[in-house]
């Protein structure tokens, strides 16, 4: 009997089994491959382990700027998110008409693939024919066509303007299923003594969401910086290099220079510090498993 309830306990072990292993064929496998071969040398095809291409990471100027281009860009996507989700998800949260309505309707741009939001976007810039331009002129704001997309100075704030408009939904409904959570006894609670909606939300909504929050801003980070098909789309990287993120770098090392370990060695410095990103997340999903 005793044997039989063992067996009984590991059938569960039996039905993940090839999940779990075609996760180790897909990605384990390319992803160990990438870490031999960032140490492997920069003028062979031998696995000889150096740290020829970290060491080249370090004098590499377009490194350091992709580096700071990619906190950049993900800071200030992720903090927008956040904010407009927010709003969003606390407007959608209370007691409105066609409620279910403005809820689908805050969830289409998430709906919207990258590339073709990048394309959709980038025809919006479009300083000649773009509709972004025509309104400004036709409004009198400005009295010259504005190149958006070839601006250093706009071309990062065209971007995070792009990449928020379809990304704050992500973070909305997130927001908006822990907003739901929250017992209504605790609000109503607090009217009756007398607490305004500022400090509703500064000590019940927040504290409510702390576990929420930190997931959401764990993933939205971790989504920020390997964005991809919405940047590429719509700037390939330029003008130079001031919207060139990690994802583009290694795809430009890799596909178009040919620069396969290199590249290599830069996507596991990206691997590292999304890593590092998310040890809020796992410490939170460990803690949920002994609980």
């Amino acid at each position: 009997m005793k044997s039989l309830r063992i067996r009984l306990e590991h059938q569960g072990y039996l039905f993940v089994l090839p999940c779990l292993a075609m996760l180790a064929l897909v990605l384990g496998f390319p992803a160990l491959m990438a870490v031999a071969n960032s140490f492997s040398p920069i003028w062979s095809r031998e696995f000889t382990f150096t740290l020829g291409n970290y060491k080249r990471l370090i004098h590499d100027s377009v490194f350091w700027n992709s580096l700071g281009v990619s906190f950049f860009f993900a800071g200030g996507t992720v903090a927008l998110h956040f904010l407009i989700g927010m709003a969003v998800a606390l407007a959608l949260n209370s007691e409105i008409r066609a409620r279910r309505f403005f809820r689908v309707l805050a969830l289409l741009p998430w709906t919207i693939p990258d590339v073709i939001s990048g394309l959709v976007w980038r025809y919006m810039y479009n300083p000649t024919q773009g509709i972004i331009n025509y309104a400004l002129m036709k409004s009198g704001l400005v009295d010259t066509y504005v190149e958006w997309l070839a601006s250093p100075r706009l071309v990062m704030p065209s971007v995070i303007l792009a990449d928020v408009w379809r990304g704050y939904p992500f973070v909305m409904v997130i927001l908006l299923a822990g907003l739901q959570a929250i017992p209504k006894e605790l609000y109503e609670a607090a009217k009756t003594d007398g607490a305004s909606m500022i400090q509703e939300f500064w000590h019940i909504t927040l504290p409510s969401l702390t576990r929420t929050i930190i997931v959401v801003l764990a993933l939205d980070t971790i989504w920020q910086f390997r964005r991809f098909g919405l940047i590429y789309t719509m700037t390939r990287g330029g003008p130079g290099h001031m919207t060139e993120i990690f994802s583009l770098l290694v795809y430009k090392q890799y596909f178009r220079f040919f620069n396969f370990e290199y590249a290599s060695s830069i996507a596991v410095i990206m691997a590292v510090i999304l890593l590092l990103v998310s040890l809020p997340y796992l410490r939170l999903i460990i803690a949920g498993a002994r609980e």
